[in-house]
């Protein structure tokens, strides 16, 4: 890298509550930022639904784009040489021959389920039945966007010409190029870790998700061009017309980049909407037996990951049901309600003075029939007593991924980088440092998955060498919270002796109810 050359690129954020502009320096410096909120995040036709129209999406980077060029110094817009995307996983976007859409976009948040089951053959039905895959396979099925769309609307997957990811769908309004990233290919969809890209027709899994080959889009490696923007494009963003489009990653491939976990001694925990803990590894490693790791940014490397689905979603439902009196509070003070709640941590000891809870409100494919629950009430406990179980909970569940992923691995962790919404909270980041044992670690800004995506431009662009050159240039650390190993002692007895048995004890519990609930009428 040469030091005294400042070089830009702007990276395109889109989440699920706000698309996001960021000018981002090969220092890691982020130069501006233009954000929209999406209102609403999502539309909700039916019961469990959750859609947003595509351009949608397009509408509000442009917005973000052309708010960003009115606020930067003069001279620094036009000094941009490449533009990165990264988007929310496992949203997708039906289009015809022409890129329009034909449906809205389905967004990951969805719960809608498709009927019946893969048709699988008789010996691939019986392998997956002996390995205790049959009833994960078949949950895959349902939950597949694409199996709903062939099931109940046949029509409009008829017509569908591309079955695109949130980021293909925006890389093709960009640059008029059906394409994506490898890193990218995160959903219910063909996909081959291994290959960063299409499975083959004959492959075992295939059945499961089965979009005819024709209907899947180009994919490229991390770095590479998907295309330049278009004159139409220039037109909407106020970009300058013929700017490449790099290719980058998912959300959470860039913010493992973004946080600086190019070595797997170091795990990326993110508190979003869905935690997750996940690291960087150049070996395909799957995190639970047949559950293929995500592609990393990093092109040969893997990214497994453990995903608690409903993480800091949780946060949102604890402030709606409970925290009235916090909500009011921060209107007048002009603060969250969630930064009121947080100062109040402090006020409740470690482990809750015995209340415990599991945060497993949404099932995942390998605990298909789990549930939530609390335990360990009484007559002491108060509402901050369940927001801080809430918070110890998605640890304890991310402890479980943290001892399998090293377990799977052979290896152990040695520090945290923490990202998401939690992160900006000094109280859940010391908490997290208690509870894990070892060092957690924020960087200088919140914008992690934005600096992961501009590093894979950086890289593309030929700035860097490799992704280990990327970060120690652009990811700064700010905060290191080391754990209070007297608290951590707490933590790692209720972990071992209770958290870790509660869904073992309660797993035929949570079976019954599943059964009365789910009996076909």
């Amino acid at each position: 890298m040469n030091e005294d050359r400042e070089r830009i690129v702007l990276t395109f954020d889109v989440g699920t509550q706000s698309s996001r502009a960021l000018l981002i320096n090969n220092r890691g410096k982020i130069l501006g930022k233009g954000q929209q909120k999406h209102e609403p995040p999502y539309v909700s036709r039916e019961p469990d639904w959750a859609e947003q129209d595509a351009e949608f999406y397009y509408a509000h980077i442009c917005q973000s784009a052309r708010e960003l060029k009115k606020a930067v110094e003069e001279g620094v817009w036009e000094r941009i040489e490449a533009v990165s995307i990264t988007t929310i996983r496992d949203t997708v976007v039906c289009v015809d021959k022409e890129g329009v859409p034909l449906r809205p976009a389905i967004v990951w948040l969805d719960k809608r389920k498709a009927d019946g089951g893969p048709r699988l053959s008789q010996v691939t039905r019986m392998m997956f039945k002996a390995v205790g895959m049959e009833e994960t396979a078949k949950l895959q099925y349902k939950k597949a966007h694409c199996n709903w769309i062939m099931q109940k609307e046949p029509e409009i997957w008829e017509k569908t010409y591309q079955y695109l990811l949130l980021s293909g769908y925006l890389t093709y309004k960009l640059t008029g190029n059906m394409a994506d990233a490898a890193a990218a290919l995160v959903g219910r969809l063909p996909i081959d870790s291994q290959s960063r890209g299409w499975q083959r027709k004959g492959a075992l899994t295939r059945p499961v998700f089965d979009v005819e080959p024709e209907k899947l889009c180009e994919v490229k490696e991390s770095g590479e061009v998907l295309g330049h923007i278009t004159a139409q494009a220039a037109e909407d963003t106020g970009l300058k017309e013929g700017l490449p489009v790099l290719a980058s990653g998912s959300d959470k491939a860039c913010e493992i980049l973004g946080l600086g976990c190019t070595s797997k001694e170091k795990a990326a925990i993110g508190l979003g909407t869905t935690a997750t803990i996940t690291f960087n590894i150049e070996r395909y490693l799957e995190p639970e037996r047949f559950i293929p790791p995500y592609p990393s940014v990093i092109p040969g490397w893997y990214n497994p990951e453990i995903e608690i689905y409903r993480g800091y979603w949780l946060i949102s439902w604890f402030k709606k049901e409970f925290a009235e009196k916090e909500v009011e509070q921060a209107k007048r003070l002009g603060v969250s309600a969630e930064e009121l709640l947080n100062r109040r941590l402090k006020e409740i000891p470690a482990g809750c003075d015995g209340l415990l809870f599991q945060p497993y409100f949404t099932p995942n494919v390998t605990m298909p029939v789990a549930k939530g629950s609390i335990i360990g009430f009484s007559d002491q406990h108060t509402r901050i007593h369940l927001y801080r179980a809430i918070i110890e909970g998605i640890n304890f569940a991310l402890m479980d991924g943290m001892r399998l992923l090293e377990k799977r691995s052979g290896h152990v962790f040695e520090e945290i980088r923490l990202g998401g919404g939690g992160s900006q909270s000094d109280e859940i980041c010391q908490i997290t440092a208690d509870m894990f044992g070892i060092p957690v670690k924020r960087t200088e800004t919140y914008e992690a998955t934005g600096i992961g995506s501009a590093m894979a431009a950086f890289v593309g662009l030929g700035e860097f060498q490799d992704y280990d050159e990327a970060q120690k240039a652009m990811v700064h650390l700010k905060d290191v919270f080391e754990p209070d190993m007297e608290q951590h002692q707490i933590y790692h007895e209720l972990y071992r002796d209770v958290f870790q048995n509660i869904y073992g004890k309660l797993a035929p519990l949570y079976e019954k109810l599943h059964e009365i609930y789910h009996r076909e009428k």
